[in-house]
């Protein structure tokens, strides 16, 4: 019910300061009609309603000229001060608005330096025009008292509507805040899953594409051996679909109460990697450097996807039979090196401007890590990521460097 009225009264202001004009000049009435116990009225009640009126009437303009609406208002509470009437707040009520519009429209300094004015104008005006036989106090403490009042009301509003303003803004902020961070988290996991849907899928599928070519090529020559090349092509189709349906099962979780379908790849399964490689013809040795530390599980996929796209990239493109993969790990970092002797006439996508390259440095920069890519001097191409180990457990033994060599293709 307040809120409806208050709504009302704001969609009608015009309507709301003809009310209040109104019922100002009727109050002047009773107001100029105010005497001091025991004496009798001493001046005419005519002047005060008509010096009323013209003051209620300037209150029309409150809202469109405050100022002057306070400079007509006081103007008029000082000729009724100096006809002889009491300064009481049925006469100057006309006065009060106008300050109180005034300390709601301005700013606390004008609004205070307009009140302070008015009260020593009309303090003054009453001592030294003013009936000498009103109360001194009541000539001091009355204007003082209903002055001051209507600009603390008004400032108090002002700063009150201020603060909801500033708090619906922060509001405001802080949705769109969020809004924004619901946004770029939806674009990582997007580029999170277009990543992994680009390596399982161009693993395989150049994996598959080479074992067909050497079924064709070897179906009349040597049965057997296109043959066992084609069920080692089933097993890798086989692969990439049971991978795919794990990425994308991922999309179809409304959260995250489902366990996963199976345990992440990491480097555990780097030897298997390497293993796969084997029926496109390429031999992958993998060396280990140091005493293998436990990485987070979003930096062991992570290398793991980036020796795994880096291959692919080499069978593609290197010309090669032939590569190797460098685990190097130090104090607080490791080291994956992958690395080819191939032709140095490579492809775009492999020098760093195709997705591939692109792919594996934005998941070393996910994981804090970071990746550099290019040709060697003496030929071939080069794969150099830098990722961050877990913390070393306190009082464990760190051992000596050590070197272990995996020939996973001879």
């Amino acid at each position: 019910m307040i809120h409806s009225l208050q709504r009302l009264l704001r969609c009608h202001p015009r309507t709301v300061d003809l009310v209040v004009a109104a019922a100002l000049f009727v109050c002047s009435f009773p107001g100029s009609a105010l005497t001091l116990p025991g004496r009798d009225l001493e001046v005419p009640r005519w002047p005060g309603v008509l010096v009323a009126s013209v003051a209620s009437l300037a209150v029309l303009w409150r809202r469109t000229l405050p100022r002057t609406t306070v400079v007509v208002t006081l103007g008029c509470a000082m000729a009724v001060a100096a006809l002889g009437y009491i300064l009481t707040v049925l006469v100057i009520g006309p006065l009060m608005i106008a300050l109180y519009t005034l300390a709601l429209r301005t700013d606390r300094t004008t609004a205070n330096l307009f009140t302070v004015s008015g009260i020593t104008l009309l303090v003054g005006t009453a001592l030294v025009v003013g009936p000498g036989s009103e109360p001194l106090v009541m000539k001091l403490l009355g204007p003082a008292f209903w002055l001051l009042l209507p600009t603390s009301l008004g400032t108090t509003t002002r700063l009150r509507a201020a603060y909801l303003e500033a708090v619906q803004a922060r509001a405001g902020h802080a949705e769109r805040t969020r809004e924004q961070e619901a946004r770029h988290r939806v674009t990582e996991e997007r580029m999170r899953i277009a990543r992994d849907l680009h390596d399982v899928v161009a693993h395989h599928l150049v994996l598959a594409n080479l074992q067909a070519g050497t079924v064709v090529r070897l179906m009349r020559s040597r049965p057997e051996e296109a043959e066992r090349i084609a069920g080692e092509l089933a097993g890798t189709t086989l692969s990439a679909v049971r991978e795919l349906k794990a990425t994308v099962g991922l999309l179809r979780k409304s959260d995250g109460s489902e366990a996963p379908s199976g345990p992440a790849p990491g480097l555990a399964q780097l030897a298997e990697l390497a293993a796969s490689f084997e029926p496109a013809g390429l031999s992958v040795t993998v060396n280990t450097v140091g005493g293998p530390r436990p990485l987070s599980a979003g930096a062991d996929l992570t290398a793991y996807r980036i020796v795994q796209e880096a291959l692919t990239n080499v069978t593609k493109h290197a010309g090669t039979g032939t590569a190797e993969v460098r685990l190097s790990y130090a104090h607080d970092r490791l080291s994956i090196t992958v690395t080819d002797h191939g032709g140095t006439a490579m492809p775009s996508s492999a020098s760093g401007s195709g997705y591939g390259v692109i792919g594996m440095r934005e998941r070393a920069l996910s994981a804090g890590g970071r990746l550099r890519a290019g040709h060697r001097p003496e030929g071939g191409f080069e794969v150099v990521t830098e990722l961050p180990l877990l913390p070393h457990p306190q009082g464990r033994s760190q051992g000596h460097p050590q070197t272990h060599d995996q020939n996973a293709l001879a």
